[in-house]
């Protein structure tokens, strides 16, 4: 394994627990890079000090604030994306297209952000994860469904960002590895999350093939990239 993303929900709702998951990943199993998927409005300059200089990546990506929070969190991702440029931290964006933003215009705040990737994601459905009560689901994002043209359309708007990496629901489809908190691999392939056997029971191989991973997918999309830091001179990792 070269490289783990922790993702949520807000994973700095327990800042230490991942920074340690991270410390252990770093000095234990060198492993070249850790990333971590975060709104920004809860990680603090302390942490980055205290891990940052473990983790060789660290994801700051946009689109999941909390319930409540203003224009303000906006703010928030600018203030914490310096912080992490200055600790050598690359910096990647994350932005899922529904119906109430695919007629935006991002240009302005992407080229100020200057991310080393943005991944621009059409909103996909999962049965048991956001298609409603019938399907077992505690969110329901069915009204937030866009078409591959709407799509499309936002993607032309934003051509001429070079950091820009599209993925719409074809591209998404079996191309991640998931674990949920039992360290279950999580199979999309019948549209819903599927948890398969822990690999904590009976190891990564055996627990791979409850995966339904398509790695051809994976290097279609683009999943293997330059994820590795270039630290600061000032600063001694």
């Amino acid at each position: 394994m070269k490289k783990l993303n922790i993702s949520g929900g807000e994973p700095f709702l327990q800042p230490r627990y991942i920074g340690e998951v991270f410390k252990y990943c770093k000095e234990e199993l060198a492993i070249e890079a850790c990333s971590v998927v975060s709104n920004s409005s809860k990680v603090t300059e302390k942490w980055l000090d205290t891990y940052g200089r473990i983790s060789r990546q660290t994801n700051i990506k946009q689109g999941r604030a909390e319930h409540g929070t203003s224009a303000t969190h906006i703010g928030t991702v600018f203030k914490v994306a310096q912080w992490v440029k200055d600790r050598g931290i690359k910096v990647k964006i994350n932005s899922v297209v529904t119906i109430n933003n695919w007629e935006e215009d991002m240009n302005d705040q992407i080229e100020e952000l200057a991310p080393f990737r943005w991944k621009v994601f059409q909103v996909l459905l999962l049965d048991s994860e956001n298609t409603g009560a019938a399907t077992g689901s505690l969110r329901d994002a069915r009204h937030l469904t866009i078409t591959r043209q709407q799509f499309q359309a936002f993607l032309d708007r934003h051509a001429s960002q070079a950091c820009l990496v599209p993925e719409d629901n074809e591209s998404m489809k079996d191309s991640y590895l998931n674990l949920d908190e039992e360290m279950r691999f999580l199979n999309c392939q019948d549209g819903r999350k599927q948890p398969g056997r822990s690999l904590l029971k009976v190891g990564v191989q055996t627990s791979l093939l409850d995966s339904g991973f398509d790695e051809k997918a994976f290097l279609n999309r683009g999943g293997i990239f330059d994820w590795k830091r270039e630290a600061p001179e000032s600063l001694e990792w």
